[in-house]
């Protein structure tokens, strides 16, 4: 899943060997790493010129060390980072296995019991992230991986430390993917945990139907709609319908807390995370079918039939020759 290090990459990264590209964003590139003991490991380097800005570097220390108190249920836990020497980097725990979005992109929805899976998994996520005191603040299909024991949710926090009033994102930017910003963002209103949930909704309409609920051609459109339309909730399996659509209440102080969902989504009364994780990991499927696949499946040829090396019918079971072929050393 990792593109070959550029020339100008790093090789190495405190006692991080770095073998392959992940990925790059707004804040920096992510590097497939191994640590000393050659444990595969994430390692999200900062951009530069974030990484020059004062109040950045002090809000991401503080993002980074509230970030590693976050307990390990169904998200891609802070293992180490570098928060005074250049480059700053993040190491996180390596999660195998495709993106939400791109899963979804090429080979469409969730079915019905991972999609159940995935809308308690990444709530329970959630949990562990509050618990913490964080606000995840970015939480998008991007950022939702799937792993062969579930869903993990990735990048939880650090999108605060882009936040400051006065520090990169001053000119009146947005941190975050417009169709998945909950409206209180918009209005310049204080961003909670409920503004988390709002886009939990978001996420897991776009996993049950293939796309988001909020969609346009435009970023000012999208924001149009977020603010004001009702999301289209069409195609979304019954039994999740009315819970997301209460996470997409325009008023966040309408929306269900985390635990809340939890509880609607379970049913049985049990909200603690760490339970939640393991009936997740034992009922988690993996990855939607691939259709390329199957369909090269499907017209595969068929191998040859095995040639018979000896004849039943025969004593000494030998295969003669066809006809017109001597047999070697015969003659």
């Amino acid at each position: 899943n990792s593109e070959a290090l550029r020339p100008e990459d790093p090789t190495a990264l405190g006692p991080y060997r770095l073998v392959g590209r992940l990925g790059r964003g707004g804040m920096g590139t992510v590097y497939l790493g191994e640590d000393v003991s050659g444990r595969r490991v994430a390692v999200k380097v900062i951009n530069r010129e974030l990484a020059g800005e004062t109040t950045f570097r002090e809000r991401f220390r503080r993002e980074v060390t509230a970030a590693r108190q976050v307990r390990r249920f169904c998200t891609a836990p802070v293992m180490d980072a570098e928060l005074d020497n250049d480059p700053l980097y993040v190491v996180t725990e390596y999660i195998e296995g495709p993106s939400l979005e791109r899963a979804v992109a090429e080979r469409g929805p969730l079915p019905g019991s991972d999609l159940e899976g995935l809308a308690v998994g990444v709530a329970t996520a959630l949990a562990a992230i509050h618990g913490a005191g964080i606000v995840h603040r970015d939480l998008k299909p991007a950022n939702v991986l799937l792993s062969s024991t579930g869903p993990r949710v990735i990048d939880f926090g650090i999108a605060r430390a882009l936040d400051a009033p006065d520090g990169p994102t001053r000119t009146g930017q947005f941190v975050g993917t417009p169709n998945y910003l909950p409206p209180e963002l918009l209005r310049g209103e204080q961003v909670t945990p409920a503004s988390d949930v709002f886009s939990w909704g978001c996420v897991v309409a776009y996993a049950g139907t293939g796309r988001a609920p909020f969609s346009g051609n435009t970023v000012p459109e999208i924001f149009y709609r977020v603010a004001h339309d009702e999301p289209q909730l069409d195609g979304l399996d019954p039994g999740l319908r009315d819970v997301v659509a209460a996470a997409l209440d325009k008023d966040p102080r309408k929306r269900p807390s985390v635990q809340e969902l939890l509880g609607r989504l379970v049913g049985n009364g049990t909200t603690d995370p760490a339970r939640l994780a393991e009936t997740v990991q034992a009922s988690w499927h993996g990855l939607p079918p691939d259709p390329a696949a199957q369909a090269r499946a499907a017209h595969a040829v068929p191998p040859p039939a095995a040639v018979p090396t000896t004849d039943p019918t025969r004593r000494d079971g030998a295969v003669p020759p066809p006809p017109g072929v001597a047999r070697p050393g015969a003659g």
